[in-house]
């Protein structure tokens, strides 16, 4: 199931740019029913996953490296997709109101329900190498997205921070998933639970997991990068970056802490950076103006405390921890959604700038003001029960060290900073409510055109009344999420989530952490001036920038010593490394094999063709000259596969051979008649030397791979699995479009990007779509045989050439569409069909210019490459349909009554007898059309293109009137 509702998704998202078409904002409404039946999902599932059964699903991906896409729902993976999919679910719905002003956001759309779909993927995994998948997504998903507008320098540095710092920790977390699927022999995150690994290579890798998940999670010193990320439109730092992308990392240390808290480091680098962002966000969110800024370094400075208490790995932390991640992602996504209904209705969301909303936006004032008291931790919300039992955890090692062997001295330490950090949250989150809602002397009260509608505040509301009602239901989350709790093997229980609190440390706590976070806000004109006073501190941030600078300077100067500009020189350098390599390993050889020159005399005199020809290509100083002689190498290796028995590759190598000899006539026309005009010089000798040295390496090579065989080749059981697998007799064929068939997918795409990149050479400005049809003849009748050729100068046409074209096209044309369809059998198939008909259509073109090559096929290039793919990819997919897999042949003989056999007074002849059909055919076909859409872009850039500017550069520019012209300038194009 969870794949599906990662399919709907994903659905979604591809679909979003026809939904933002026809709905337009509304779309959000439709794309957020995906999140919202996946939340309706879960709920159904909660009496299952909260009585201890944990929902698996298992589909094969890579069977061969043992992974697989398995996802597997218990207590920790439910409460994180709740909040993925419930917060997803309204911050769609409130990005109707929020862009309502906007031009339709199909971008938008299609990347939050995208990302939802890869935090659900991420969140539910059981397999470590497809976490590692999901993480990645979602770098990509939130880089696309906090790069909403790409034209503001401000999105596209903190989009490209985002994404460098994360993939860094990404691919450190990756090396530990790869370390720690070694040490305990899977990669199943279930039976590493249960396998309770240890030893030096899993401290290793906890450290290099907990690299990923700190980095994710923006603890210090990775933290620089979430509060740049405020550039984004805040409906979208309202879901990334307070309740799915943060989340994370923590859910990484909470999953893993009961097997990897126990690792030597594990526990002092969370204490460590834990506190050390809990009270430096806190810190620099105390001095800020903007209330984005505000939120950001405040959840910076409680994915602090949330890794802190999750990664401590005793049962009252735990506790306390899972109850904080559940907290906070209500208070924080009501808080940022707040401040866009505050930025919309006021035009403004500085302090600085606001004064006097609370009695004009009361119901969003009332609804800030219960997310601020649980960001506080202030009774009777859900925050102050959730973090009285984190509380009550760390209060716990401070008095006997909870079973993890920590010093009195550190843990007393430990709770004094989380004390500090707390009341320094309790002052930002006074400042927050005061400064967005409260009056302040001297300050304009602000305007409110229009106030918010129902919808636009709906999802605020629905979020803060959960964090006020979550308060009262401390028995119930605690029966809930003890589960997690006992996971661990660490500490003592503790007390649970009570509103009422026992009296004890865990109260004095709190309750000294309120009063010093309100008498920071009291003072708060004192500690701004206090802050001020400190000296400029070089941080991480500074140290980012600074190493980017540097990998820039330095790639500079590689590039500048490296990248000469010269195709000789890069081509020298990659041969040079080629051959040392290659004459190194055929250094070690001890034993060569026995050489046979040649079966047959006539191998000789081919291969003495092929190889004069090539070396008089290398001394030839004519283009035109080396091409001709190029092609007599191809087509004496196509005498020679012809030998071998090998008609269809002789057949392939001909006609690539021939469309290569007409590219390279028709690029000629714009390069000089000779290769250079200077004397040559010493430096050729050294390229003498490195391509006789690489020639004679490779040769080497093929006589030594080929005389080394001992096993029997694949090939020999080609010809019956060809028949009985592929439904041919033509083996080649069979393996392009059946056996090989996800290859030629490749490569049939990789044709339709070369041609589209020869285009884009020739047509700076989109590829030529309009066809330049031929006019009709000065007789009023039809447009004739190569009408385009009556466009052409009288000395440019030819009279034999015309007649040879229109009696060689339609013959050529017939051919092209017989190896089509008789290629499944015999020499041919839709790549040698596509190069047949293409040749034709360059003939034409040849023969009657670039409106006969219109006249030929009025089709557009791109048109026959997409219709192409679509038609070789539905293929691919069809035998789903059927219970079948992709790439699936199936056949089918028909006999036609009747015309089986046909009674003549010549005897009886058989006309259509028995027709089989092979479904790949149809694929074949797909491979035909994209060819043949290569072959008319050619012709179309190079051929047709190449004229037009040619006649552009030969037509005089229009005079100037004479009115405007400058006397003594002479007017030249």
């Amino acid at each position: 199931m969870v794949g599906s509702l990662i399919l709907i998704h994903l659905g979604v998202a591809v679909l979003a740019p026809f939904l933002a078409r026809a709905l337009g904002q509304r779309a959000f409404l439709v794309a957020a029913v995906a999140p919202a039946a996946s939340l309706c999902w879960l709920v159904a599932i909660a009496p299952d996953v909260l009585g201890g059964t944990a929902i698996t699903e298992t589909l094969p991906w890579i069977p061969g490296l043992g992974v697989s896409l398995s996802f597997r729902i218990g207590l920790v993976q439910w409460v994180l997709a709740l909040i993925v999919t419930g917060i997803g679910a309204l911050v769609l719905a409130y990005c109707r109101w929020y862009f309502a002003d906007d031009p339709p956001q199909a971008r938008v759309v299609g990347l939050l329900t995208a990302f939802c779909a890869a935090m659900i993927g991420l969140v539910t995994a059981d397999d470590l190498v497809v976490i590692y998948v999901f993480w990645e997504l979602t770098t990509v998903f939130s880089y696309l997205l906090i790069g909403h507008d790409p034209t503001r320098r401000a999105n596209r540095s903190a989009a490209l921070t985002a994404l460098i710092v994360t993939t860094t920790g990404g691919l450190a977390m990756l090396v530990g998933f790869l370390a720690l699927g070694h040490a305990t022999g899977t990669f199943s995150l279930a039976a590493i639970l249960a396998a309770q690994p240890s030893g030096p290579l899993v401290t290793a890798a906890a450290l290099l997991i907990l690299v990923g998940a700190l980095s994710k999670s923006a603890l210090v010193p990775f933290h620089f990068w979430l509060p740049g990320a405020m550039a984004a439109p805040t409906p979208i730092s309202a879901y990334l970056h307070a309740a799915a992308m943060v989340k994370a990392g923590v859910y990484l240390v909470a999953v893993l802490a009961p097997v990897l808290a126990t690792a030597p480091g594990w526990r002092p680098a969370v204490w460590t950076l834990g506190a050390a962002t809990l009270f430096l966000g806190g810190w620099r969110a105390l001095r800020q103006d903007d209330l984005k800024l505000l939120l950001a370094y405040g959840t910076v400075s409680q994915l602090g405390l949330l890794i802190l208490l999750l990664g401590t790995g005793t049962k009252a932390a735990a506790l306390g921890g899972l109850a904080m991640v559940v907290a906070h992602a209500l208070f924080k996504a009501t808080l940022f959604l707040v401040v866009g209904i505050v930025d919309h209705s006021a035009g403004s969301r500085l302090l600085s700038e606001l004064s006097g909303l609370r009695s004009k936006l009361p119901v969003t004032a009332t609804v800030a003001a219960i997310a601020a008291a649980s960001m506080a931790g202030i009774p009777p919300t859900l925050g102050f029960i959730a973090k009285e039992a984190g509380l009550e955890g760390l209060g716990n090692l401070a008095l006997d060290g909870d079973g993890t062997g920590v010093g009195t001295l550190a843990a007393w330490a430990l709770v004094a900073v989380v004390v500090a950090g707390s009341a320094i949250t309790v002052a930002y989150s006074l400042r927050f409510w005061w400064g967005a809602f409260g009056t302040r002397p001297g300050v304009p009260a602000s305007a409110v055109p229009h106030r918010p509608g129902v919808g636009f505040v709906a999802a605020p509301v629905l979020l803060g009344a959960a964090s006020l009602v979550g308060g009262f239901l401390g028995g119930p989350l605690t029966t809930a999420l003890a589960g997690y709790a006992d996971t661990l093997a660490t500490g003592e229980p503790g007390h649970g989530l009570k509103l009422i609190p026992d009296p004890g440390l865990p109260l004095l706590l709190s309750a000294v952490a309120i009063l010093a976070g309100a008498v920071l806000f009291w003072q708060r004109d004192r500690i701004a001036a206090v802050q001020q006073t400190f000296p400029a501190v070089r941080g991480a941030a500074d140290f980012y920038r600074d190493t980017m600078a540097a990998l820039d300077r330095l790639a500079v100067e590689v590039t500048d010593r490296t990248q000469s500009g010269s195709l000789g020189r890069y081509i020298g350098t990659i041969l040079v490394v080629l051959t040392a390599g290659l004459f190194f390993a055929l250094s070690r050889v001890t034993t060569w094999p026995d050489v046979r020159l040649a079966d047959h005399p006539s191998q000789l005199v081919i291969g003495l063709v092929v190889v004069a020809a090539a070396v008089l290509v290398a001394f030839s100083r004519g283009r035109v000259r080396a091409i001709l002689l190029l092609g007599v190498t191809g087509y004496g290796t196509a005498l020679l596969f012809l030998l071998h028995g090998a008609p269809d590759l002789a057949l392939t190598q001909v006609l690539v051979e021939s469309v290569s000899l007409l590219v390279f006539l028709l690029v000629l026309r714009k390069l000089p008649k000779f290769f250079t005009e200077r004397p040559l010089q010493s430096s050729r000798w050294w390229r003498v030397v490195i391509s006789a040295a690489i020639g004679l390496g490779v040769t080497l090579v093929s006589v030594l791979m080929l005389g080394s065989r001992t096993a029997e080749p694949v090939s020999v059981a080609y010809p019956d699995v060809a028949k009985s697998f592929g439904y041919g007799n033509n083996i080649v064929n069979v393996v392009l479009v059946d056996t090989r068939a996800w290859d030629t997918i490749g490569e049939i795409s990789v044709l339709g990007i070369a041609a589209t990149g020869v285009a884009s050479l020739i047509f700076l400005r989109g590829r030529n779509s309009r066809l330049q049809r031929a006019e009709p003849s000065p007789k009023g009748d039809n447009r004739g045989w190569l009408a385009g050729s009556r466009s052409l100068p009288p000395r440019e046409r030819s009279l034999v050439f015309e007649v040879v074209t229109r009696l060689l096209f339609p013959v050529m044309i017939m051919v092209s569409v017989y190896l089509l369809i008789a290629g499944h059998n015999l020499p041919g198939g839709g790549f040698a069909g596509g190069l047949v008909a293409g040749i034709a259509l360059l003939v034409r073109y040849l023969a009657g210019g670039g409106q006969e090559l219109d006249e030929a096929l009025p089709v557009p290039a791109g048109a026959l490459i997409g219709s192409g793919l679509a038609l070789s990819v539905l293929t691919a997919a069809a035998p789903l349909a059927v219970g079948g897999v992709i790439f699936q042949s199936y056949d089918v003989h028909i006999r036609v009554p009747g015309w089986d056999h046909l009674a003549t007074p010549l005897g009886d002849w058989t006309l259509l007898g028995d027709i089989h059909l092979v479904s790949s055919t149809a694929f074949d076909i797909g491979v035909y059309l994209v060819v043949l859409g290569m072959m008319l872009d050619i012709g179309r850039s190079l051929g047709s293109g190449i004229d037009a500017q040619a006649r552009d550069e030969l037509t005089p520019a229009p005079a100037p009137d004479s009115t405007h012209a400058i006397p003594g300038r002479k007017w030249v194009r």
